[in-house]
């Protein structure tokens, strides 16, 4: 993998999310804990939500326009909604968030 440093964890507030503009398209971090990251799509397949603007909750965030809940951990849409988010390696190191610039440069851009 390729880390790339995308910020420091203190940029992002406790259950709140930042976005992270790359070449490839936005992808949305999400701080759930004290040294707690995940990294996912911040579109939501539904009907194009910013998950960035979502409910953090646990290990999971709401869309902020019609209430699907995804995990940030798979993606995968929870109850009985259908559908899933690409999620992306992300890890703190020393207070600073690494993400995987293997996995963006891979994304399609479409």
């Amino acid at each position: 993998m390729s880390w790339i440093d995308v910020g420091h964890i203190e940029d992002i507030p406790l259950r709140g999310a930042r976005l992270v503009k790359t070449p490839v398209g936005c992808v949305a971090l999400f701080r759930t804990s004290e040294a707690e990251v995940f990294a996912a799509s911040d579109t939501c397949p539904h009907k194009g939500g910013p998950l960035s603007e979502g409910i953090v909750h646990g290990r999971a965030v709401t869309c902020p326009l019609h209430n699907w809940v995804f995990s940030l951990e798979t993606g995968q849409a929870q109850g009985a909604d259908t559908g899933q988010i690409p999620t992306y390696d992300v890890k703190v190191e020393d207070g600073r968030i690494l993400l995987d610039g293997t996995a963006l440069a891979g994304r399609s851009a479409a």
